[in-house]
């Protein structure tokens, strides 16, 4: 049994899209939680259900968690005393990241002691911040195997004991070249790193969009700019509208911007600002899974202009840009952390530099202007994302050391 460990249940949509194919392959697996949900981005009854069946970790009371750290000793034998040492003197980023060492170690033995006499062939983290140490802590106790995979914000802005991490993980998941090259420079050891993008269910994604014509042809209508992200720094949104004003007098277009989040007021004060409340609109909504190849539908181009947030967060592989893709939207993005693996530029797509908004306009104005070129790169963006970036393919090397960890668990 793989015992699957995130931050919010199947609160981000590639936890469910991973494990829904868990299931598909017929690997059992139990999703454990530090908090539930705050929204869900799926109809699918099959993601419900595996919400529905999510063992949530927090709130915990005070009196069981004590409870659980003094028993530890008799319950875990030496495993409780190498992992409490290690919480409290292992290689630890801050006073405050080993303070939380400290308390996740005593949520981990809560958690853990709930797992005894239970199969558990493995533990994995999706993530490896808070919810990678009660991980790391609780196959420590158990004497389990543990894996995890990294994203961004994870391994950047909340970025917690993570040499202690690399150094106990059985394996670890690399989202993007990007991600084998940093844990290397971390000190992981290269044979423990696979490679496995998180992809998407392209039979999901057909085709949206109408053939753009041959080159050379009138435009009709206004060229569609479209996004879609949750508003925050991250995603780089307020360059895309900086762009889109130094468009206006040269191109014809909308832009439209979907979703939801903390910058949703700021970012429509810099819409009304810039005089741009004719052309650029938020919709203020996210878009559920199912509904995502419609509102590709409604685009001739889809920009997502991604930076290195303020504080640290960063994006490793916009699942979005995937979707855009598969849906035969040429996508524009920028020369960060995984992405170039995705969009080769000029031949899957464009790449600009973070934080531009004049090479963000350019890029715009590049394929609103060459219609042959838009074509190109929705061909071979879509053929480069059914090849490389399908889910059903992707997570091969995922679903083999899954599959690995669950036979060698038998064999004990």
């Amino acid at each position: 049994m793989i015992h699957y460990i995130t931050s919010n249940g199947v609160g981000n949509a590639w936890v469910g899209n991973e494990l829904t194919q868990l299931s598909q392959h017929s690997i059992p697996f139990v999703l454990h939680s530090l908090h539930g949900p705050r929204q869900t981005y799926f109809k699918s009854p099959a993601v419900n259900e595996i919400n529905q069946k999510t063992k949530f970790i927090y709130p915990i009371s005070p009196v069981n968690l004590l409870a659980a750290v003094f028993s530890g000793p008799f319950v875990f034998g030496q495993h409780f005393w190498f992992a409490l040492l290690n919480s409290i003197f292992g290689r630890k980023e801050s006073f405050t990241v080993r303070l939380k060492s400290i308390l996740h170690f005593a949520v981990a033995c809560i958690w853990a002691k709930s797992l005894l006499g239970k199969p558990v062939s493995l533990i994995h983290s999706q993530w490896i911040n808070s919810c990678g140490t009660v991980a790391m802590y609780g196959a420590w106790l158990l004497n389990k195997p543990f894996s995890f995979t990294g994203h961004a914000a994870d391994l950047f802005r909340e970025r917690c004991a993570l040499k202690d991490k690399i150094v106990r993980a059985d394996f670890i998941v690399c989202i993007s070249s990007f991600h084998r090259d940093f844990y290397i420079q971390e000190g992981a050891d290269p044979d423990k790193l696979i490679i496995a993008y998180c992809g998407i269910d392209t039979s999901l994604f057909k085709r949206t969009v109408a053939e753009v014509g041959e080159a050379g042809e009138t435009k009709q209508r206004p060229v569609r700019i479209i996004s879609a992200a949750r508003l925050v720094e991250k995603k780089g949104l307020r360059y895309l509208i900086e762009a889109c004003q130094q468009l206006v007098g040269h191109e014809s277009f909308t832009c439209t911007i979907a979703g939801s989040g903390p910058l949703l007021s700021e970012l429509r004060e810099q819409i009304d600002q810039l005089g741009l409340s004719e052309l650029v609109f938020l919709t203020g909504k996210p878009i559920l899974q199912e509904d995502i190849p419609e509102f590709m539908a409604s685009g001739d181009i889809y920009c997502l202009p991604c930076v290195w947030a303020d504080d640290g967060d960063v994006d490793g592989l916009p699942q979005m840009l995937m979707e855009a893709m598969a849906c035969g939207v040429p996508v524009i993005s920028t020369d960060l952390v995984g992405i170039p693996d995705l969009i080769e530029d000029g031949q899957s797509g464009l790449l600009v530099e973070p934080n531009n908004a004049v090479a963000l306009a350019q890029a715009i104005t590049h394929l609103a202007d060459d219609l042959e070129l838009r074509q190109q790169l929705a061909e071979q963006g879509r053929e480069k994302v059914i090849k490389t970036f399908d889910i059903t393919k992707s997570l091969d090397p995922l679903l083999e050391k899954f599959r690995q960890a669950i036979a060698q668990e038998q064999t004990q």
